[in-house]
């Protein structure tokens, strides 16, 4: 089991996949009509079959995408030292949306 992850992180490295998500402009991501359109317009059909689990899955991760740019995020790694202080609220607020997530889907009947 361990070579099999040993072997998936190697292949994750070798892709860049943390550089590229790093390097994404998102301010030019959102003003893509290439981009844009099919996300509003899969907004709006989501709206329209009252699908609100799908659509609060999409702003969770459009948040968490947010939230990872921002300066605090930046921060959390100072030199080569972790900021424990940093990060135990940004644990916390992951934990909180994962038992949101869980609810979101387990805990509800519709």
């Amino acid at each position: 089991m361990g070579e099999f992850v040993s072997k998936v992180m190697d292949w994750i490295e070798s892709t860049h996949i943390q550089e590229q998500v790093a390097d994404v402009d998102y301010v030019g991501l959102f003003s893509n009509p290439w981009f844009m359109v099919p996300f509003v317009l899969l907004i709006l059909y989501l709206l329209y079959k009252q699908s609100f689990k799908d659509l609060i899955v999409i702003t969770c991760f459009v948040g968490v995408w947010w939230v990872t740019g921002t300066e605090y995020m930046n921060t959390l790694v100072v030199g080569d030292e972790l900021q424990v202080s940093k990060v135990l609220p940004v644990l916390f607020g992951g934990a909180a949306l994962v038992g949101f997530l869980i609810y979101l889907f387990f805990g509800r009947s519709d």
